[in-house]
C-alpha cells in the first residue's frame, strides 16, 4: 500500500492523527444531520399551518393521517421518515460518485467539497420558509453526503489488514456519538426563534427552526475549516486510479467491482440494514403504543442505542477483530442481533420495558460489530485504487436500505401488528448470516478485472 501524504511532496500522515480527524469530521457531520430529528412534530404543524390544508404539505399530512387512522404521533414519525428517506435516497444515488471522485482527485478535496455542500444545505434550511425549500435542502444535503464514504476510504488508505476494522470502529463511534449529541442539541435549539433577527427576516424565509439550522450550519463550517486546515491527503495516485465511469446507477457500479466477495458482501449488508431500518423506524410506534412512552422516553431510548454503538465500536471491535477476523465478528454481531429482534417483538404490554431494553442492547451491540467489520471487508476485497469507489457503493446500498427498511417496517406494523416487523426482521437475518458464513478469505493483494 502506498504511503499516504498530505501533499505530493509531504511525508506519511500519522495514522493516529488521521483517526482523530476522521472521528471529528464524521462526528460533527452527524451532529448537524441529526439535529433536525426532535423538530419534526413542530415542523409538520408549522408548515401545514402556514401553507394551509390544501397545500402540498397539508395534503401530505392528511394522507399520512389516513394511513394510520389519524394517530398524531404516527403521522409525525411518518413525516420524519419521509424526510429521512429523501436524504437517504439522494445519498444512495451519489455515494458511489463521490467515492469514485475521491479515487480520482483525492480524499482531501472530495471531503472539502462535500462539507461545503453540506454547509450550503443548512444555509438553505435556514431560509426554508416554504415546505418545498425544506425538501430541496434535505435532497441537496443527501446529494452532498459523500464525506462518510470518503472518510472511510481515508481510513482504508492508512490502515492495513485487521487494523482497518479498528479504524472503521473509530469512525463508527464518531457516527454513533453524533447521533446522540445531535438530537439533544436540536431539542435545545428548538426554543430559538430567529424570525425577529432582522427586519423582514420572516419574509426572507427565516422560520422557527432557523435556530437549529444556524447551529447545524455553524458546526458544518467548523468542520469545513478544521478539515481545510488539518485533513491531509491520504490517497497517493497510481496508474489507472480513479478511472471508474460515474453514473446514477449504483447497481451498475457494483457490477464493475468484479472481485471475489464484493457482491455477496454488499448483498449481506443491504439485507441486514433493511431489517435494522425496519426495527429502528417502528420503535417509536411500539414504545408509544405498548409502553406509553413520552417524547423524552423515546429520546432516551435512542441515546441508549447511540451510546452502546459508540462504546462497542470504539472499544470492543478494536480488540476483537485482530483475534477473530472481520467475517467472524460480523457473523457474531448478526447472531446477537437476531435474538434482540425476537425480544423486541415480545414487547406487548406496559410491563415489558426491561424486555425492550434487553433487546435493544443486543441489537445495538450486534450492529456495532457488523458495521465496522463489513466496512473493512468492503475495502480489503478490492485493490488500493478502488477504495473510494468500493466504499461509496457500499455506503450507497446502506442508504437504499435506509429508504426501504422504514417502508417495509411501517407496512408490516400497521398492516399486521407490532410483532410483525421484528419477527420478520429476525427471519430475514438468516439470509445475511448465511451469506457472511460463505464470504471468501481476504486476499493479501486483491487482483482482478479492472472493472471498467
Amino acid at each position: 500500500m502506498a504511503s499516504p501524504t498530505s501533499d505530493p511532496g509531504a511525508g506519511p500522515a500519522p495514522r493516529r492523527g488521521i483517526l482523530g480527524l476522521v472521528f471529528l469530521t464524521v462526528f460533527l457531520d452527524m451532529v448537524g444531520f441529526s439535529i433536525i430529528f426532535p423538530l419534526f412534530p413542530e415542523m409538520l404543524e408549522w408548515y401545514v399551518g402556514k401553507e394551509g390544508a390544501s397545500s402540498a404539505v397539508g395534503r401530505l399530512a392528511a394522507s399520512l393521517a389516513g394511513m394510520v387512522d389519524d394517530r398524531e404521533f404516527a403521522v409525525i414519525v411518518l413525516f420524519g421518515g419521509l424526510l429521512g428517506s429523501l436524504y437517504s435516497g439522494a445519498q444512495f444515488l451519489f455515494a458511489p460518485i463521490w467515492g469514485a471522485v475521491s479515487d480520482r482527485i483525492g480524499r482531501r478535496p472530495t471531503i472539502l467539497v462535500t462539507l461545503l455542500g453540506t454547509a450550503l444545505s443548512y444555509l438553505v434550511w435556514f431560509f426554508a420558509g416554504t415546505f418545498w425549500l425544506l425538501v430541496f435542502a434535505r435532497l441537496f444535503g443527501g446529494v452532498m453526503a459523500g464525506n462518510i464514504s470518503t472518510a472511510s476510504a481515508a481510513v482504508a488508505d492508512t490502515h492495513e489488514g485487521s487494523d482497518r476494522a479498528k479504524g472503521m470502529g473509530v469512525l463508527g463511534a464518531g457516527i454513533g456519538l453524533g447521533f446522540v449529541i445531535g438530537p439533544a442539541l436540536g431539542g435545545l435549539a428548538s426554543g430559538w426563534d430567529l424570525t425577529g433577527l432582522f427586519e423582514g427576516a420572516a419574509d426572507a424565509g427565516v422560520n422557527p427552526f432557523s435556530g437549529a439550522a444556524a447551529l447545524a450550519l455553524g458546526l458544518a463550517l467548523v468542520n469545513l475549516a478544521w478539515a481545510a486546515a488539518r485533513f491531509p491527503e491520504t490517497r497517493v495516485q497510481g496508474p489507472g486510479a480513479g478511472e471508474e465511469r460515474r453514473g446514477l446507477n449504483p447497481f451498475s457500479a457494483l457490477t464493475r467491482l468484479d472481485f471475489p466477495g464484493v457482491k455477496a458482501l454488499n448483498l449481506a449488508y443491504f439485507v441486514y440494514f433493511v431489517a435494522f431500518g425496519a426495527m429502528e423506524f417502528t420503535l417509536v410506534f411500539l414504545a408509544t403504543e405498548h409502553l406509553e412512552y413520552e417524547p423524552m422516553d423515546n429520546a432516551m431510548m435512542f441515546v441508549f442505542i447511540g451510546l452502546i454503538i459508540a462504546l462497542v465500536q470504539g472499544g470492543l471491535v478494536r480488540r476483537l477483530v485482530p483475534k477473530r477476523g472481520e467475517r467472524a465478528v460480523a457473523f457474531m454481531g448478526m447472531a446477537m442481533t437476531l435474538p434482540g429482534f425476537v425480544l423486541i417483538a415480545l414487547v406487548t404490554r406496559a410491563e415489558s420495558g426491561a424486555i425492550l431494553y434487553a433487546g435493544l442492547f443486543l441489537v445495538a451491540v450486534g450492529s456495532s460489530m457488523v458495521m465496522p467489520s463489513f466496512s473493512s471487508l468492503a475495502s480489503r476485497y478490492v485493490p488500493d485504487d478502488r477504495q473510494g469507489f468500493a466504499l461509496g457503493v457500499f455506503r450507497s446500498f446502506g442508504s437504499l436500505a435506509r429508504v426501504l427498511g422504514p417502508i417495509a417496517g411501517g407496512a408490516l406494523y400497521f398492516g399486521l401488528g407490532s410483532i410483525a416487523p421484528y419477527g420478520a426482521a429476525a427471519v430475514v437475518l438468516m439470509v445475511p448470516l448465511a451469506i457472511t458464513r460463505g464470504l471468501p478469505e481476504v486476499p493479501a493483494s486483491p487482483e482482478g478485472p479492472e472493472g471498467r
